[in-house]
């Protein structure tokens, strides 16, 4: 079961056909799942892709509660996704089965980060730089129709992500206190602060490196990671802009052609 949903999933990545959910077809519990995901992406990876980092999702309590789970989830960032830095970018709309986007805070890892015992104010010891960034939520599931077992399984419905430049100075703001307003062909769509991703960006990225250490991994020098959204996710199809305005009057730009 674990290799036919993990290739199924490959499938629907590459082909941008959506499939039936997985919880409907006997996958169950998180650590099926997590095996799912970890065989999907031995098939990214022999297929040349390679991992930049990681990606927490759930870090937003309203979500936990309506997915029935009491913490977040984390996948792959996979290079053939991450689509650029800089303050204008684009992508194509093509590879996407029903994209959203939500707007958070990348951490540049610069020291190994060893769980199960990291703490924030390790996290950002150890931490190079920081971006603002927009990542790409997507689902090879049918309509959205996730419990928590698909969204782990697939990869943490990762889709892609792009990233404004790194900043070494962001380490000296309280990151709980920052905000952010996503803006979809000029209108304001949601706002929100640090403290909506597990009170504090670094508390998430410390979750990851402690979960991480029940499989064997670390977080290392030189990995991205996205640490959850501060706000409610957006939909977007062909021909949106986005906007991502954030404190300091940093600014981010992404069209989806």
């Amino acid at each position: 079961m674990t290799e036919a949903f993990a290739e199924e999933l490959e499938r629907a990545f590459r082909e941008g056909k959506p499939i039936e959910p997985l919880s409907e077809r006997g996958l169950r519990g998180l650590e099926a799942a997590y095996r799912v995901q970890e065989a999907w992406n031995a098939l990214r990876l022999r297929a040349g892709d390679r991992v930049v980092g990681r990606k927490i999702g759930l870090t937003s309590k309203a979500v936990q509660q309506q997915l029935g789970v009491d913490q977040p989830d984390f996948g792959n960032l996979w290079e053939s996704r991450f689509f650029g830095q800089g303050v204008r970018l684009e992508a194509s709309s093509g590879p996407f089965l029903q994209p959203r986007v939500e707007g958070e805070l990348a951490f540049l890892i610069g020291k190994p980060i060893q769980g199960p015992h990291a703490t924030p104010q390790e996290v950002l010891a150890k931490t190079e730089a920081l971006a603002f960034a927009l990542e790409i939520v997507d689902s090879r599931i049918r309509d959205w129709r996730i419990r928590l077992e698909d969204t782990v399984a697939d990869n943490a419905s990762f889709g892609g992500f792009v990233l404004l430049p790194w900043e070494r100075k962001l380490l000296e703001e309280d990151l709980s206190t920052l905000g952010l307003a996503l803006y979809k062909n000029g209108e304001l769509q949601v706002q929100g602060t640090g403290a909506a991703c597990l009170g504090h960006p670094a508390r998430a990225v410390a979750w990851l490196a402690n979960t991480l250490s029940g499989f064997g991994l670390r977080l290392e020098p030189g990995d991205i990671v996205l640490s959850g959204a501060w706000a409610p996710v957006v939909p977007v199809g062909p021909g949106d802009l986005v906007h991502l305005t954030a404190t300091g009057g940093r600014t981010l730009a992404l069209r989806f052609s």
